[in-house]
């Protein structure tokens, strides 16, 4: 591969300098932002013999180079191009979301927020089925497994706290990851959050 020339190549039919906003690369890809997608030679690309093919997902324009190959055609692209329109994989990402419309942008921050937090509700979210397996009857017989095994008692209580902790304190969490998703102190965020799960604040369901 004359890696020089595909490069050449590529950013022609990408519609030139002008039409890119933001270039990176990963392991076999080429990622861009761009400025109008329809400027766009696709078949130029897609019939490109050292080029393995293209698509756009995630407000991102995508070209397969290929291992080996995509980072010294991104460094010949560039070479090329007189503004600076390297980034990072992850700083393509949000130049991405902040291009898209106020559906898509919206969405993404609602992920950034609640994606980091489904590891530990999958986690509460499976020892509450463990917990209802200990204590629903009718399952094993006519009695639950810690009516017929009453030393489980202790130990489906454990199971019981654990599951219902991260529903319990999920202001919390959400306090976190949201200040840390629009820049501010996550810990502040998280002290804000737990005066709002406070036991000496007025219960709702009592007024």
């Amino acid at each position: 591969m004359d890696h020089k020339e595909v490069a050449a190549r590529t950013l022609k039919a990408l519609g030139g300098e002008d039409n890119i906003i933001a270039l990176a690369h990963c392991a076999t890809r080429l990622r861009m932002v761009l400025q109008d997608s329809d400027k766009v030679d696709t078949a130029a690309l897609d019939n490109d013999p050292d080029l393995k093919g293209t698509f756009e997902a995630g407000g991102m324009f995508q070209v397969i180079v290929g291992p080996g190959d995509v980072n010294i055609v991104f460094r010949e692209m560039t070479s090329l191009i007189s503004k600076d329109v390297a980034v990072s994989t992850d700083r393509l990402k949000d130049i991405a979301a902040e291009s898209g419309n106020w559906f898509s942008r919206a969405v993404k921050v609602l992920a950034d927020i609640f994606v980091p937090l489904i590891p530990i509700l999958l986690g509460g979210g499976l020892l509450m089925a463990l917990n209802n397996v200990l204590t629903a009857e009718g399952l094993f017989g006519d009695q639950s497994v810690i009516q017929m095994f009453p030393a489980w008692e202790g130990f489906a209580g454990l199971v019981n706290l654990l599951a219902s902790a991260p529903f319990a304190f999920l202001p919390i969490l959400v306090g976190f990851t949201a200040t840390k998703r629009f820049g501010g102190n996550e810990f502040l965020g998280a002290g804000m959050a737990m005066a709002m799960v406070m036991p000496d604040l007025v219960s709702g369901y009592n007024v």
